[in-house]
């Protein structure tokens, strides 16, 4: 087996809820966050959907998550004011 799967969890009360991935199917799995965060049935917030969002894009980044990460790191105090 030479396909990376990244694994990420979320335990919440009685419920878990539980994310296989790889780079192709990375988006889909974004989308998939969002789809639980709007279902009033489930204890999956949006707050939920952002912070595993975040653990996915610094797993599997793309390349304009990429570009934007380097635009970040080129501000400076001076483009604030």
């Amino acid at each position: 087996m030479d396909k990376e799967i990244n694994v990420l969890a979320l335990v919440k009360g009685e419920e878990k809820f539980i994310f296989l991935f790889d780079d192709a199917n990375r988006d889909q799995t974004l989308r998939q966050l969002a789809r639980y965060a709007a279902n009033p049935e489930l204890d999956f917030s949006w707050y939920d959907a952002a912070m595993l969002s975040r653990k996915i894009r610094d797993a599997v980044p793309s390349d304009e998550d990429m570009m934007i990460d380097n635009e970040l790191d080129n501000l400076s105090l001076e483009d604030f004011k």
